[in-house]
């Protein structure tokens, strides 16, 4: 065995976490056989599934008139569905391991579904694990349940930045620091402005300053969960008493995604041992303004090619924007340069003939088909993130972003929902971390091999 057990969430485990994901990505049957094996299962409480009595599906449907009515629709889906896998998870660990649920702090209504998910599963829930944006709120919420704390970071900065705003009053509660690879990670990464998508750093550096940091505050003990690229133990063996990082906990969002117990449809699963080298993509198409990493498809090549039919335009002539179009079956007159009206009435004659307006006073061109979509999409807007620059929905007072919606974007909680639902994924936004390719590489998946969560922690703890 590559690693011991320690200390989590106020139990003896293995240090080896399930990654939480997003929508329905992870259950209470994958985090319940991950604890049951020893290690901390993570529930995803992003729009979690939830099902009636006789084991049916309830369908997440929305009939509020008002995106604001939407969104407490969804806020009510997001409590029940994490209550029911919560649940499960509880009951099928067996009493073993630890069981954590995830929530993306970006999300719609993350505070009440966290409130509402902890309250109804009392003492079913050892851990919250929270990233995506800067969860100063999480530890206090966490605390007041007397249950454990784990944020997802990418780097020291963030990490002090929020022990000074908040952790340090819930130091107890505090049960380890994640630190996410924001370039090998997949979804939604936490690079910064100042960091550069096409230019990787290595983990080790980063972490021992974010070591420094912690130890700094006092929290020597506090495990650092090493998350993003992790794929065998043996490649971080000289990690593990080093004394700059440990103690230090592992992370696997990738891996267990293809196991018996693994949520995602076969569609989906099928795909995984077939991804070559490349073949995920760092974007920023999110709604979420965040950078996020998933498989290159014919979603995220629909999307490339939307955002490449654009054009800068005003609406009177002004510098070099002198040449009038007529845009739409309205015929709405814009103005453009004399070569961006060249491109655009290549794409309008290709059958690109909807212009839609940007918030960056750009024109992309689109199909009609594709414009009364995208269209669609944003008047259903039900608030699944706390703003989005889709449809500029914001949780805040106003209930807008006050820019235009953005149609360069996408409905993130339609594809999400659609991919972990049996959808094609050629057709979705497929998440993936970066080292996925290598199940198509790894011989321990050779004929088509799905292990169950078991016999996945077994092999990990070999350091394969």
């Amino acid at each position: 065995m590559i690693v011991q057990p320690r200390m989590m969430s106020g139990a003896e485990t293995l240090p080896l976490v399930e990654g939480g994901k997003g929508v329905s990505a992870t259950n209470g049957v994958s985090a319940g056989a991950w604890a049951r094996a020893g290690g901390v299962g993570t529930v995803s409480a992003v729009n979690a599934d939830s099902f009636t009595e006789n084991g049916e599906l309830i369908p997440q449907l929305y009939f509020g008139r008002t995106r604001k009515e939407r969104h407490q629709e969804l806020v009510a889906h997001g409590v029940r569905g994490a209550i029911h896998q919560a649940r499960t998870a509880y009951e099928s660990a067996d009493g073993n391991g630890r069981i954590h649920i995830n929530v993306l702090w970006e999300m719609g209504g993350a505070e009440e579904v966290l409130h509402g998910a902890l309250a109804g599963a009392k003492g079913l829930i050892n851990g919250v694990t929270c990233g995506a944006g800067m969860p100063y709120k999480i530890a206090q919420i966490a605390a007041s349940y007397g249950v454990h704390y784990y944020p997802i970071i990418s780097s020291a900065r963030a990490f002090r930045a929020l022990w000074k705003r908040s952790y340090h009053k819930f130091e107890g509660w505090l049960g380890g620091v994640v630190y996410e690879d924001p370039w090998l990670a997949g979804g939604h990464n936490g690079l910064s402005n100042s960091e550069d998508p096409l230019k990787p750093e290595p983990p080790r550096a980063r972490v021992a300053d974010l070591r420094k940091v912690m130890n700094g505050a006092g929290l020597n003990e506090v495990p650092i969960i090493m998350a993003g690229g992790v794929w065998r133990l043996d490649e971080w063996a000289d990690w593990i008493d080093d004394p700059e990082i440990a103690p230090v906990a592992f992370q696997f969002g990738t891996r267990p995604l293809l196991t018996e117990e693994s949520p995602i449809p076969e569609t989906w699963k099928s795909r995984l041992p077939n991804l070559k080298p490349g073949e995920i993509m760092l974007n920023k198409f999110s709604p979420t303004g965040f950078y996020s990493s998933a498989v290159c498809n014919d979603f995220l090549d629909s999307l490339a090619a939307r955002s490449a039919r654009q054009v800068a335009y005003s609406v009177e002539p002004v510098g070099d924007h002198v040449v009038e179009l007529a845009v739409g079956a309205r015929g709405r007159k814009v103005f453009l340069t004399a070569h961006e009206k060249e491109l655009a009435e290549g794409w309008m004659a290709d059958g690109f003939s909807e212009g839609m307006r940007t918030p960056d006073s750009t024109m992309v061109f689109v199909t009609p088909t594709a414009a009364r979509e995208i269209h669609t999409d944003q008047v259903a807007c039900m608030g699944c993130l706390s703003q989005c620059r889709f449809s500029n929905w914001s949780e805040g007072e106003k209930g807008t972003t006050g820019r235009k919606p953005d149609p360069r974007s996408f409905c993130i909680q339609k594809t999400l929902q659609a991919i972990a639902h049996g959808e094609p994924p050629e057709d979705n936004l497929m998440f993936a971390g970066h080292n996925a390719y290598r199940f198509s590489e790894d011989p321990w998946y050779a004929n088509g091999f799905v292990p169950t969560v078991k016999q996945l922690i077994d092999r990990i703890l070999t350091g394969q």
